[in-house]
């Protein structure tokens, strides 16, 4: 045991508890207060908890992958099993597969043939889905409609890991669920709280990536130092992360500081200066077509593959490791 705890990342491990503290005086403290202001609380630190499930997947606090997934074992956004984040998301970092349909896990485009054989109103649907209101509207409950049907299938096909990662995650839902039945807060304003987080969420992974035909091109810089540069642990300087996957939160922004034109010259200048700017410009507006700007394959396969909020939503069989 004193091997495994032996020189954690004491920023990332003081985080998390100061999370688990801050969820626990929204819950307890804060609803007795007001609900109004007990629910966003909630959501701010269910968003933050989901940025450390970040972490742990990429080794962070500890170096022992059992003491991280422990670490953040209560499910406190309660739909995100977190064995099938970490499978898509280590999956996701094979940056040669970026935003491709069939082969990013987190990819939000369709391919074009998947595309042209929607029903109307759910080309409507997604097509609003790609506006940033229409994502913190109606991001959560697309992607997980989407994410648990893909899911259901590959489980009822026989796909083992995908079951067992959502049978593993049953106990740390029930876990949250059952602090807050006997919190202050009640259940469905625990729901709410839990929906807002998830729609914080979006704002981080509404323009991580982009189409491009170089794939150095496709991964975003947004040099934002507010709130919600903490909120998801400096993961705007996403380009920075893809190419340091190993590097906690709070080296990113010296690394991106220390050489922005080397960043920037990687991903093609795909940058923004804040999320202002980004709210500014995609509140109701697109950022880019639904189906896949370049991608032309005619190949058939799952409209459920593409589109997802956070996790998994195809297959990867055996161990996977971040590169």
């Amino acid at each position: 045991m004193t091997r495994l705890l032996r020189e954690p990342e004491w920023p990332t491990l003081v985080l998390v508890l100061a999370c688990y503290a801050g969820w626990a005086l929204a819950v307890f403290w804060l609803a007795t207060v007001s609900l109004w202001l007990a629910v966003p609380a909630a959501a701010w630190f269910i968003a933050q908890h989901s940025s450390l499930c970040h972490e742990a997947i990429h080794g962070h606090p500890f170096r022992d992958s059992r003491l991280n997934a422990l670490l953040v074992f209560p499910a406190l956004a309660l739909v995100v099993p977190y064995d099938r984040f970490r499978d898509s998301h280590l999956a996701h970092h094979r940056d040669s597969n970026l935003t491709d349909p069939y082969d990013d896990p987190e990819s939000n485009y369709l391919a074009e043939h998947d595309w042209a054989a929607l029903p109307l109103w759910l080309k409507a649907v997604l097509r609003l889905n790609n506006t940033l209101a229409g994502r913190l509207l109606i991001g959560p409950v697309v992607g997980q409609v989407f994410w648990v049907g893909s899911d259901f299938r590959a489980a009822r096909a026989g796909d083992r890991r995908v079951a067992e990662g959502w049978l593993r995650h049953l106990p740390a839902m029930a876990l949250v669920l059952a602090v807050v039945a006997v919190s202050p807060m009640p259940v469905w304003a625990y729901l709410a709280g839990a929906y807002l987080g998830l729609s914080l969420l979006k704002i981080r992974t509404f323009l991580e990536h982009q189409a491009h035909d170089k794939v150095r091109g496709r991964t975003v810089v947004i040099e934002d130092r507010g709130p919600l540069a903490l909120l998801f642990l400096n993961n705007n300087l996403h380009v920075v992360h893809h190419m340091h996957p190993r590097v906690p939160w709070y080296r990113l922004p010296k690394l991106y500081g220390a050489n922005p034109e080397r960043y920037l010259g990687v991903n093609d200048g795909y940058r923004y200066r804040s999320y202002a700017e980004v709210f500014a410009r995609y509140l109701f507006r697109p950022k880019d077509p639904v189906p896949h700007p370049i991608l032309r394959r005619e190949t058939s396969g799952p409209v459920a593959e593409a589109v997802h909020p956070v996790g998994p939503l195809v297959t990867h069989d055996g161990a996977l490791e971040a590169r």
